[in-house]
């Protein structure tokens, strides 16, 4: 296979080569085209969960989703403090 690069990002495959870190023009295309097919796989993802999302039904806004895991979170912290405070102390 035969690929034609820009002039800009042949200089940059250049420098990559040069950096020392790849040691060949292909091993930086390969890379390229591995964080591609990753990032691609990625977005699936996150496309598939956001369908997810919306096919499970009735959505809420968010600050009112965070509102009232903060006032959750606040509730069982005092249980738990109260439960801490009624225990009955073990005698000697």
């Amino acid at each position: 296979m035969n690929v034609n690069l820009t002039p800009e990002l042949e200089q940059y495959v250049q420098e990559k080569v040069k950096s020392g870190r790849y040691n060949s023009a292909s091993e930086v295309v390969r890379e390229s085209l591995r964080t591609q097919l990753d990032q691609e796989s990625r977005r699936k993802e996150i496309n598939r969960l956001i369908d997810e999302g919306i096919a499970s039904g009735e959505s809420i806004d968010g600050e009112k989703a965070f509102a009232q895991i903060r006032e959750y979170t606040a509730k069982r912290k005092k249980e738990i403090a109260a439960s801490k405070t009624t225990k009955p102390q073990k005698a000697a």
